[in-house]
């Protein structure tokens, strides 16, 4: 628990590129920001700087749609290009019409395209669409071990995405990698402020603090994938620290 906490954009980061090291990238954004990472801040990125430092841009030139791309595309009216992606990045089609496709990711995320997206993505050489990070939460530990090596500091790392929930209109910031933070908090077995056994109290931290950095962030023109969350208390619990906890088992889904 925290009593306050601060959300400080980090202005300044350049167009990221495959091969950048994210580290350098983050250190030079930070210098240039005269911001110094301290113990305990929690760094916040854009799955899109990720991806792109990682080589998951991919043109659509050089996809070729199967048969069964083709048909969904023809049934939600999607370049069958982009559903061939979307289906090599997914274990499950979960809902399509005209227009709309929603998929569970191989990672265990639900939403719309698999989480591929073509926004803020350079086209000047032809069409590309952006992957999510092979491993979002590998991505976020080698970045933590980055700045802890590099600028003696332990921090935690959450990696954001926007997402579209069901029943509520719009997106929000969520967590799709982390690192060095309990990512779920279990009140359950406690009591509330009458002293009644709390059952099915588990706050998602690691979302909360994504849909903060994300409102710092913005979503179109910004350009400010990078945001330090300052005087959280992260609170590390090495069993509790991955965002691949957060995703629902497949048997608890009520909704399938």
């Amino acid at each position: 628990m925290t009593s306050g906490f601060s959300v400080i954009p980090i202005p300044g980061v350049p167009m990221v590129v495959p091969g950048d090291d994210l580290g350098e990238v983050i250190r030079a954004a930070l210098s240039a920001a005269h911001v110094t990472l301290v113990d305990g801040d929690i760094v916040c990125l854009a799955q899109k700087i990720v991806s792109k430092a990682e080589g998951q841009l991919v043109a659509l030139a050089d996809v070729t749609p199967s048969q069964e791309a083709i048909e969904l595309a023809e049934k939600t009216l999607k370049d069958p290009r982009m559903v061939e992606l979307i289906l090599r990045e997914s274990s499950e089609v979960m809902r399509h019409k005209p227009g709309v496709l929603i998929m569970r990711h191989r990672l265990g995320l639900v939403g719309a395209h698999a989480g591929i997206d073509q926004s803020n993505v350079d086209h000047s050489d032809g069409e590309q669409a952006l992957l999510l990070p092979e491993d979002p939460d590998a991505s976020a530990q080698r970045l933590r071990e980055n700045l802890a090596a590099n600028n003696n500091v332990q921090v935690g790392v959450v990696i954001t995405d926007s997402q579209n929930r069901p029943w509520r209109m719009g997106t929000t910031g969520v967590a799709i990698g982390c690192a060095g933070l309990t990512v779920l908090e279990d009140y359950r077995g406690g009591s509330d402020v009458y002293g009644r056994e709390l059952r099915v109290t588990l706050i998602n931290r690691a979302d909360a603090i994504a849909g903060a950095a994300t409102l710092v962030m913005g979503e179109t023109t910004e350009k400010i994938p990078l945001v330090i969350v300052r005087g959280f208390a992260p609170d590390v619990d090495t069993e509790n620290q991955n965002a691949a906890i957060i995703n629902r088992p497949i048997e608890e889904d009520l909704f399938r």
